[in-house]
């Protein structure tokens, strides 16, 4: 895979967002839009991006506000990485959009794959209330139904607690990455609740919007011991892009034992496999 281009444009609040920019391998048959997750970066998702890049897609990947590279600048240096400044929430899901509205002009005539882990996924059902008119298809990992009942509001390692506990067993199986996670010096293990607030984490959630007006393919992938929502909140999400939104082609993949990081999972190979094998039932490459 080639490198990608790095760019940057401003927030409404003056903040520089990077974002890379990687082009698909041949003939390019759609962009996929990546959300990465609290307390991380996209540079995390560099396999996932390869697979996208040789199955024929664009993909556009921000750090977030708070965070990676931004975050970096943003507060000049790693001491508050993971925290959103000026404007919170909102400025965040809107520096979202721009970097939308920045590939729609770039690729005006390709379809475009919203792909959202975790926060990046809440980040996503955000984006397709407010724009259903801009998604072709939306990918959700490490998801849930955004209520206070369904996601879960203890510390997510509980399950793993014990006197010999890394503290980021909820993130995978795999110890390999539960020390490249800490090691990494654009991550921060502080949660989610304490890098926002309440306020600002209340903001989440939300449901899905009633009748978003188009009927695009929705992919919801969890794992069976995901902490975060798991399946059966993910199952009710489903029902609820059924019900509340009108949409008809919505797929559910849990993936047994798995924890949070589906792309960092033991099963990864297989996952990114399901997911290229769903978008090319959907967007198919040109012959």
């Amino acid at each position: 895979m080639a490198a990608p281009r790095t760019a940057e444009f401003v927030d409404a609040h003056g903040i520089a967002i990077v974002y890379d920019v990687y082009e698909a391998a041949g003939t390019a048959r759609g962009v996929v839009q990546l959300l990465h997750g609290v307390g991380e970066h996209a540079g995390r998702y560099a396999r996932t991006i390869e697979v996208l890049v040789e199955a024929g897609f664009h993909v556009y990947a921000d750090d977030h506000r708070g965070h990676g590279r931004t975050g970096i600048r943003q507060h000049g240096g790693p001491a508050k990485l993971g925290r959103l400044g000026r404007g919170g929430l909102r400025a965040a899901v809107d520096a979202c959009w721009q970097l939308t509205e920045i590939l729609r002009a770039e690729h005006p005539d390709l379809p475009l794959v919203l792909l959202g882990h975790s926060w990046g996924s809440f980040l996503a059902q955000i984006l397709l209330n407010r724009h259903p008119e801009a998604y072709d298809a939306v990918v959700l990992t490490g998801s849930a139904l955004r209520t206070p009942t369904d996601l879960n509001p203890r510390p997510l390692n509980a399950r793993w607690r014990g006197p010999h506990a890394h503290g980021l067993e909820w993130l995978s199986r795999d110890e390999a990455i539960w020390a490249a996670f800490r090691d990494d010096p654009l991550t921060t293990e502080v949660p989610l609740l304490t890098l926002f607030g309440p306020i600002e984490a209340a903001r989440l959630y939300g449901l899905p919007k009633k009748d978003l007006g188009r009927r695009m393919p929705v992919l919801l992938m969890v794992g069976g011991d995901d902490p975060v929502g798991g399946p059966r909140s993910v199952h009710k999400l489903a029902d609820a892009y059924r019900t509340r939104s009108g949409l008809t082609d919505v797929t559910t993949l849990v993936y047994p034992d798995a924890r949070h990081e589906l792309f960092n999972e033991l099963q990864q190979d297989d996952v990114r496999a399901d997911l290229v094998a769903w978008l090319d039932a959907r967007l198919p490459a040109q012959a």
